[in-house]
């Protein structure tokens, strides 16, 4: 893992610490946020951890397989919300995959995350994009 900081206006306000990495990949930046809830947001209810890991993972492995990876990633919580940011180095938006079909693998993780968080996508100056992701309790 890399730490990495890219500025804490991406933090949820008046959260401290946060936690900002590069990871490897999503089994690792499950770890990382399983960790640094554990540590940091202790009164997160169970569930919303839950939906936060899968947050996560849906969005590093996104990242990872139709962005370029994994640039920036962090991780702050504060009363009542956990935030998620993952910044990639595609400038392309996410985009629904249409279904011809029942059960074919991919393209459910995307409406997932808009599902379980409040979603925003800002495109940045270097040709990436900045995903942040509020899920609330």
């Amino acid at each position: 893992m890399t730490t990495i900081d890219d500025g804490a206006e991406h933090a949820v306000p008046g959260a401290q610490p946060w936690l900002d990495a590069r990871p490897a990949g999503t089994a690792e930046a499950r770890a990382l946020v399983r960790s640094y809830l554990d540590r940091h947001a202790p009164g997160v209810p169970e569930q919303t951890a839950i939906d936060v890991l899968l947050v996560v993972s849906e969005l590093v492995t996104n990242a990872v397989r139709h962005a370029g990876g994994v640039t920036g990633f962090r991780v702050s919580a504060d009363a009542g919300v956990v935030e998620i940011a993952v910044r990639d180095a595609s400038p392309r938006l996410p985009a629904l995959t249409e279904r011809h079909e029942d059960w074919l693998p991919g393209g459910y993780g995307w409406p997932l995350v808009q599902r379980l968080a409040e979603v925003t996508v800002t495109l940045l100056g270097d040709g990436g994009k900045l995903i942040r992701a509020l899920v609330r309790h």
